[in-house]
């Protein structure tokens, strides 16, 4: 193995929120620095929207940041279920990143035509700048979900029949998701904590298949994480 998983365990969701923001914006300032500019993929769920209500009361280079997703559900455009409405209410909304650099995916479009589009948009993002995932009880990540299998090749997937409604959907593939400078993946309460385990136990879960060259850095609150040590 040439990658680490750095696991973190904190009190709550909130301090996980708050970690995470913090780690958000120092790998921002660094690359802004070195690149000026930061480019970072988002993840949907209810973890994360506590670290971008958060984000969304901070001082930052928003004119720098460029914006990606790592899925969205096939669902009209103001769908309140859309990762992309999630984040714009909870942070987009409120801070000055220009829009031309917030990149959503036109899931409305269909998951065949999303992600063919999208991938001709990922391809001149890659390698991110820091890769912010979720986790389900189940294991996936993104929208890649245990027993599915897709295109070794493909930057970006049309998902069908996943587990959880909607089943369609479009996500970034592991070799997107993997082509990272730092990956952080946030994992909060009780019902995390057997994928988790399953996880550090080298189960052939999809979290299992990502990698990053500057490690992986897992922020967990003790509910989810009680039984690693």
């Amino acid at each position: 193995m040439s990658w680490q998983i750095r696991w973190h365990r904190f009190s709550d969701s909130e301090a996980v929120a708050a970690e995470a923001v913090r780690r958000i914006l120092d790998a921002a300032r660094a690359a802004i620095a070195e690149r000026g500019a930061f480019r970072i993929v988002l993840a949907g769920g209810g973890t994360p929207r506590k670290a971008y209500e958060s984000l969304a009361e901070q001082n930052a280079e928003w004119s720098q940041w460029h914006i990606y997703l790592g899925d969205e559900r096939c669902l009209p455009r103001d769908d309140a279920e859309r990762n992309s409405v999630m984040i714009a209410r909870a942070w987009l909304d409120r801070v000055q990143v220009p829009g031309r650099q917030i990149h959503w995916i036109a899931a409305e479009r269909g998951a065949q035509a999303a992600a063919v589009e999208y991938e001709s948009v990922i391809r001149h993002a890659l390698p991110f700048d820091l890769v912010l995932l979720g986790m389900g009880e189940d294991g996936h990540t993104a929208s890649l979900f245990p027993g599915q299998a897709h295109d070794p090749e493909r930057l970006v997937v049309p998902v069908s029949q996943a587990p959880k409604p909607p089943p369609e959907r479009v996500s970034l593939n592991y070799p997107a998701l993997n082509q990272c400078r730092s990956l952080l993946l946030m994992a909060t309460g009780a019902a995390k904590r057997a994928a988790l385990e399953r996880w550090r136990g080298g189960a052939a879960l999809p979290v299992n298949r990502l990698r990053c060259g500057s490690g992986i850095d897992v922020l967990m609150d003790e509910a989810a994480g009680a039984r690693l040590e």
